[in-house]
Parts: structure tokens; sequence; C-alpha cells
């Protein structure tokens, strides 16, 4: 009698079994993520427990807004969405200024938030919360792993929905007890993200734009560039005598070097670009689209005569004011890559019209005298000791307030990502953002310049600067007041001071006491030696360092 061989069981049947929580970590594993800021919660130990010994760096941060931000820096300095987690009500709410901070700049971002017991829902559990009521409106996607054995997709679900059009925050639930379930360990794959590009028909309506226009403006935004695509752009309209704007808080596509480059565009902005969207014949944003800070509230080129060409991936155009003669679906990297392509000649009005901005921004950025003077201490004098000393690839992390257009006028911002802001307007951002890049590109000089009274909002993480290497330089100019409201109300009700005073403690001393360098300067002859003590600390102890630079009140960068 012929024996017969045991059938192979299925690969399925033979595939590893780990629990859900495992499975999400080996997910974000095989989509290539380096690192995830945590703040701890029991309602997702089993995703903790992944993370032990794991590919993923777990950055243990103290306040969950802090790790908001921090994955919101990730997500704008790589081309991965960054991942925070954090735990069921109270920390998915003080999670949520981050996720505001991602969805209005457009960032790649995930946000997983640990969830009560799938059987304790909707009765009054301990920390429970709607998730979707809480982020529907503020997110693109909010998802909830209630069937285990999705875990796998959900992540790759959400990792296509923050990459996919317009960038944004995901939210994803983890229900404790799901997450503890054991499931078939197969990973779903990475799903491909849709870039965009011109048609024949895009290409030859912006050609016959370009060459009819005397005075056109390419303005650059958004995080959903690399450094090729920024490098060929830079080339090309050098090539061209054509002139490029920076969108507010996102300098450095173009390089500050460049002589294309002629200045931001936003609150505040400096004389030489506040009339440049009124007087270019055409406008060619590309990466974002005219807003409402780009436009001083929906008031600015809203001429629907105006020629503006809308270089976007989202076919909604969400958050666009004013004309628009054409839209390219497009991603930034792929508009260029067929940008490049164009014969265009160049014309003699381009070049005059480019070399007069670029002059009048070389002159906005002249660094002020380096010699101190002789009263109190002065953020010229710091900028003006340390812009030469920063090498090609710095980069600058603000935070909101007046304190930032110091940056916005001197820092040398040379490649993509240079510049981390929030483009809300969002406090509190600077610190994390720092040590966010400093961690991604730890041989990077990295530098934050902090309001005294957002320093104070997330200044706490530079603990976690201390604990996992990161080695910022922190900037905190403290004029005693919450400056740029300081200056609304001045406008509003003059010399009526209400809400805006601000008693300090001695930052110097905080951060001695997180494990760090720090230095009071008062007058501005001490700066230079500050400065110079600061960056020593940094490059010799591998520590974070920051400068404690008390100013006065009422002086502006510009």
């Amino acid at each position: 009698m012929t024996q017969i061989a045991p059938v192979s069981a299925p690969a399925a049947a033979r595939a590893e079994v780990k629990t859900a929580g495992h499975v999400i970590v080996d997910s974000l594993i095989a989509h290539g993520v380096k690192r995830t800021y945590v703040v701890p919660g029991e309602s997702f130990l089993d995703v903790l427990d992944g993370l032990h010994n794991s590919e993923v760096e777990t950055v243990v941060c103290r306040h969950e807004g802090g790790a908001a931000y921090m994955a919101e820096a990730d997500g704008k300095m790589n081309q991965l969405p960054g991942i925070a987690m954090v735990t069921r009500g109270p920390g998915a709410a003080n999670a949520h200024v981050g996720l505001h901070t991602a969805w209005q700049d457009s960032t790649p971002m995930v946000l997983f938030v640990g969830l009560i017991p799938f059987e304790h829902r909707d009765r009054e559990a301990f920390q429970e919360f709607d998730i979707k009521a809480w982020f529907d409106t503020g997110a693109k996607r909010v998802m909830v792993l209630d069937h285990p054995e999705r875990a796998s997709e959900i992540v790759a679900e959400a990792f296509f929905a923050a990459m996919s059009g317009r960038p944004g925050p995901v939210v994803v639930g983890l229900p404790e007890d799901v997450i503890r379930k054991e499931i078939n360990a197969t990973l779903h794959p990475p799903i491909p993200v849709a870039p965009g590009g011109m048609t024949v028909t895009d290409w030859k309506a912006l050609q016959a734009a370009l060459k009819e226009a005397d005075k056109p403006l390419f303005v650059t935004g958004g995080n959903d560039w690399t450094q090729e695509g920024a490098d060929t752009l830079t080339r090309w309209l050098e090539e061209h005598h054509l002139p490029a704007a920076a969108e507010w808080r996102c300098e450095g596509t173009i390089s500050f070097d460049s002589p294309s480059y002629v200045g931001p565009i936003g609150y505040g902005r400096p004389k030489p670009t506040y009339d440049l969207l009124e007087e270019t014949d055409l406008l060619v944003f590309v990466g974002t689209v005219p807003g409402d800070v780009i436009t001083d509230g929906f008031v600015v080129r809203q001429d629907w005569e105006k020629k503006n060409f809308l270089v976007t991936i989202d076919p909604s155009m969400r958050g666009r004011s004013g004309p628009v003669s054409y839209q390219i679906v497009a991603k930034p990297d792929v508009f260029v890559r067929d940008l490049v392509l164009m014969d265009l000649p160049v014309k003699e009005e381009w070049k005059a019209w480019t070399s007069r901005m670029r002059q009048e921004q070389e002159k906005f950025a002249a660094l002020p005298p380096a010699e101190p003077s002789s009263g109190q201490a002065r953020m010229d004098t710091l900028m003006a000791n340390l812009v030469p000393s920063l090498p090609e690839d710095a980069v600058i992390t603000l935070g909101a307030g007046e304190h930032t257009n110091w940056a916005h006028r001197y820092f040398p911002t040379r490649r993509y990502a240079s510049m981390l802001s929030a483009r809300n307007g969002s406090m509190g951002y600077s610190v994390p953002s720092a040590i966010a890049a400093s961690l991604a590109a730890p041989g990077r000089r990295v530098v934050t310049i902090a309001g005294d009274g957002e320093f104070l909002m997330n200044g706490q993480e530079l603990a976690t600067a201390a604990q996992y290497g990161a080695t910022p330089l922190v900037i905190v100019m403290d004029n005693q007041e919450y400056g740029t409201i300081r200056t609304h109300q001045e406008r509003h009700y003059p010399d009526r001071i209400s809400g805006t005073q601000l008693k300090n403690p001695e930052f110097a001393l905080m951060a001695q006491a997180f494990g760090g360098f720090g230095v009071k300067v008062e007058r501005d002859s001490e700066v230079p030696a500050a400065l110079e003590a600061a960056l020593r600390a940094i490059d010799e102890d591998k520590t974070f360092a920051l400068i404690h630079l008390v100013v006065e009140q009422r002086v502006k960068a510009y």
C-alpha cells in the first residue's frame, strides 16, 4: 500500500503569531519608521512592549503636547509621517495642539491613541472619550482598531492617508484589550502614493503664461519636497533669472544665498516683499496655496483678473484665497521634473525684476554690527555673532511670536526643511522641534529661538534632550511679555497694557538643572563670550546649551 505524504499547511497557517500591538510595531518598521515620540499610558502597554528592543527608537517625552510637536517636526524633516503615541482622555487632549499644527501646516503625522477596552465602551469608563468626535474635524482620517487582525492594514492605511494628497495628520485609536489579542503576524505592504504630474496641456499653459509675463514670481512652501527637487528648482530659477519667495515660516526650499531668492511672505513681512503679490503679473505657487497669512487676511491679490497658477496635489485647493487661473495637480518634485524640460527663453525684464528684488532682500538680510553696544543685551548682536559661525546645513526651529522675526531676517536657510516652525501660530513648538531635529540629524547644527512666554510652554522637554543626547542651541529671548499680543494691544488699545506682562524664572539655571549648559546674558558686551561658550559646550561636551538673553521690551527685528 502506497503511503501518501502529508500535504503542507498553507503559508498563512504557518505564519508567526503575535499580538496586534506587536504587529503594529512590526508594521512601523516595515514602513521605515526610525523613532516614535511617546508619553506612556496603560492603555497601549502592548505596543510599548512591542517597541522593547525593536529597531524603532522610543523617545519618552514629558508632555503629550511636546511629543506631538516632536512628531510633527519629524514629519516636516522626512519623507515619512512623524509618529506620536499617547494615552486616552487627558493624553489625547494634550496632544491635540500638535495635531492642529500638522493640519494647518500640511505635515504628514500619525498619532496613536490608547483607548479604553472595547467591552467598556459607552459606559463612562475611566478616561473614556469619543475619539472620532474629538478629532474628525482636525485630522485627515480617524480610525479605531476594533478588529485585531486588521492591525497591519490600519497602519498601512494611516500612512497612506497621511501622505497622499495634501499631507496631514491621521489618528489611530487602539483599544487596550484589542491590541493584546494574538493574530497572524503577516504584514500589509505599504500603499503607494500617487504624485500627480503635469499633463501636456498643463505644461503648455504654464509655458505660455511665463512667456507672456514680465514680472513672474514663484512662491515655494509646504512640507512635501525632497532636497533633490529643491536643488533642481533652484538651478532652473537661477538659469532663467526668475525670482522665488518663501511661504511664511517655510524658508530654505530656495537657498538663502541664491540670486533667485527674494525673501519670505507672510505676517510681519519685510517691506521688500510686501507689495510683491500685487506687483507681479504671474504668481506660481508650488507646494502651497495663497491662504490667509500670505494674503494678509484674504485681502491681497483678490482681483480675479490676476494670474495665479497653483501647483498642489490637493484637488480641492483647501485654504486657497483669491483667483485661480490654472491648477496643476502635482507634488513639487514631479512638477519640477517636468518644469526643467521647458524651452523658455530668458527675458531682459526678468533679469531686471529679479535683480531688483534680490538686492532688496540682500539689504534686508545684511547682518547688523557684531560689535556689542554698551547697553542691554540685543538680539541683533547675538545674530551678528551667530550667523557667521553656522555651517551650510544649519537648522532653525521656531514657535510663535515676534522673536521669530530675527530668524526670518538673518538666519541663512540653505536647505529644504532648514526652518521648522508652526505656521498655525502655535506657541511651545520651539524646544520640542529642536529636539526632534537634533535627533533626526545629529550631525547638523540645530538652533532654536524661543520667546520667554513660549519657552515655558514646553521647556521641560529639555529633560528629553538630555536623556536622548539631543544637542540644540536654545536662545531664550526674555523681554518679560507676550510681545506679539502686546503689539496688537498697543495698536487697538494704546497705553492700556493688560494680560501680556510676565515675571520669568532664571532660564539658565533651569537648563543646568536639566543637565545642559546655561548662561544668562544681560549686557550686550557679554553676548560674544556667552555664544562661544554655548557652542563649545555643544561641540565638546555633547550637550544642549541655552542662552538666556534679557532684552528690552518693544525692540523688534523689523
